[in-house]
C-alpha cells in the first residue's frame, strides 16, 4: 500500500484547469487568456503532502503486517498439503484441498476490506492539500482574468508547446497554505482489505477434485 497523490490530483483540477488544445478554440475565435501549471510539481511541493504520506504509511503498516501473516500461513498450509499429497487417501486430499480453498477466498476477502479501509483514508489524507491546490487556482485565475489554466503534466493535456512565461506553477505553489490533514483516526487493522491484491505469491491454485 502506497500513497499515491499525482493522479488524484489531476482527477481533481480536471474540471477546473484541463481543456484540450482543440477546445480552446472555437470558430476560429480565441477561447481568452489563458496558463499553464504543472500538476506533479505542485503536489510534490504542496505543504503537507509529504506528512500526509508518512502519516499513511505509518498507519496502513500494520495492515500490511496482517496481509502477510495471512499470505504467510497460506502459503505454509498449501506446501504442507503438496508435500504429504502422495501419501493421502482421496477422501483426505478432498477435505484438505477444500480447507485451502476456504483459506484463499478468506484471503481475497480480508485484504480487500484492507485495501478498501486503506483507499478511504488515502483521500482523506490527500483531500485537504487538493482544496487547498483547487482554491489557490481559482483565486488566481479570476485575480488575472484567465479564460483557462493548462495542466502541463503527461498525459493531462495535448499541450506541446507554449510561452514559459505563462507558466504560474510557482506562483501557485507560493500561495499555498499549510493544511490540516484529514481527520486523525487510524485503519482499523481488525477488520480486513486490499482490492484486487494478488494471491500471495507461490500459492497455486489446488488440484481439481
Amino acid at each position: 500500500m502506497k500513497l499515491l497523490v499525482t493522479h488524484s490530483l489531476a482527477a481533481a483540477m480536471a474540471s477546473l484547469v484541463l481543456v484540450t488544445a482543440g477546445a480552446a478554440q472555437t470558430g476560429g475565435t480565441q477561447l481568452g487568456k489563458v496558463a499553464f501549471v504543472d500538476s506533479r510539481v505542485i503536489m510534490d511541493r504542496a505543504p503537507g503532502r509529504r506528512e500526509a504520506e508518512a502519516m499513511f504509511q505509518k498507519e496502513t503498516a500494520p495492515l500490511e503486517a496482517q496481509v502477510k501473516s495471512m499470505s504467510d500461513s497460506l502459503n505454509a498450509m498449501i506446501a504442507a498439503y503438496q508435500k504429504a499429497e502422495p501419501s493421502l487417501a482421496q477422501a483426505d486430499k478432498d477435505k484438505r484441498q477444500k480447507d485451502i480453498r476456504d483459506k484463499q477466498a478468506e484471503y481475497q476477502d480480508r485484504t480487500q476490506k484492507l485495501q478498501q479501509q486503506a483507499q478511504a483514508r488515502e483521500t482523506e489524507l490527500v483531500q485537504p492539500i487538493l482544496d487547498g491546490v483547487r482554491k489557490v487556482l481559482d483565486e488566481v485565475r479570476a485575480e488575472d482574468g484567465y479564460a483557462v489554466i493548462f495542466d502541463l503534466s503527461a498525459g493531462a493535456g495535448t499541450v506541446v508547446a507554449y510561452d514559459k512565461n505563462l507558466d504560474i506553477t510557482e506562483r501557485v505553489i507560493a500561495r499555498l497554505k499549510p493544511v490540516t490533514l484529514g481527520g486523525t483516526a487510524k485503519p482499523d487493522s481488525s477488520k480486513a482489505g486490499t482490492a484486487g491484491r494478488p494471491a500471495p505469491a507461490g500459492v497455486r491454485k489446488p488440484p481439481a477434485q
